[in-house]
C-alpha cells in the first residue's frame, strides 16, 4: 500500500511586482442613503423638511420660552435644519455633476456632522417631550398652554431624528470600510 505522508513545505509569498503594489483599490458601491445619491438626497430633503415643520410649529407658540428645553429643542432642530439643508446642496452638485462623494476626508465631516446634530436633535426632542407630558399629564395645564402645538413640534423633531439616523449610520459605515 502507497500512502502519502503528510509534509509541510513553508512557501514564500511571490515578491511584489510593481503593478501589484500601485494598483487602484476596489471601492465598494455607493449604497442609497450615502452622499451624493438619490437617496442621501431624500434623507436630507427630509430632515429638512421636518426640522423646518418643528421650529415653525414651535416658534408659532408665545410661551416656548417658558421652558429651557422648548428653547433648546428651537435651537437644535435650527442647527439640524442648516446642516440637512447645506448637505442636501451638495448632493444636488454630486448629482448634477455626477460626481461621487466618497473622499475620505469629506465623508469623515459628513459623518462629525451627522453624529453632533443627530445626538443634539434626540436630546432635545426626548427632553421637549418629558416637559411636554409633565406640563399636559402630570400638572394639567394644557388650558394654559399650547400642548398641541408641543407635541407637533416634539413630534416632527423625532421624526427628523428617525430621518438622520440612517444618514450618519451609512456614513459612519462608508467610513469604517475605507
Amino acid at each position: 500500500m502507497n500512502v502519502s505522508r503528510p509534509a509541510v513545505h513553508p512557501v514564500e509569498a511571490p515578491p511584489m511586482t510593481e503593478a501589484a503594489v500601485h494598483r487602484p483599490r476596489v471601492r465598494m458601491k455607493d449604497i442609497q442613503g450615502m452622499p451624493g445619491t438619490k437617496g442621501g438626497l431624500f434623507l436630507r430633503l427630509s430632515q429638512f423638511i421636518f426640522s423646518i415643520i418643528s421650529v415653525s410649529v414651535m416658534a408659532t407658540t408665545n410661551d416656548f420660552r417658558s421652558a429651557t428645553a422648548f428653547c433648546y429643542l428651537v435651537l437644535a432642530v435650527g442647527l439640524q435644519s442648516l446642516w440637512s439643508l447645506s448637505l442636501a446642496f451638495v448632493d444636488i452638485y454630486a448629482l448634477l455633476v455626477k460626481r461621487s462623494l466618497r473622499n475620505h476626508v469629506a465623508i469623515r465631516l459628513f459623518t462629525i456632522g451627522d453624529g453632533i446634530t443627530s445626538t443634539l436633535t434626540f436630546a432635545a426632542a426626548s427632553a421637549s417631550a418629558g416637559i411636554t407630558v409633565l406640563i399636559g399629564n402630570d400638572l394639567d395645564k394644557c388650558g394654559l398652554n399650547h400642548c398641541t402645538q408641543f407635541e407637533t413640534a416634539t413630534a416632527m423633531a423625532f421624526i427628523s431624528w428617525f430621518a438622520m439616523s440612517p444618514s450618519f449610520l451609512l456614513n459612519f459605515w462608508s467610513l469604517a470600510s475605507q
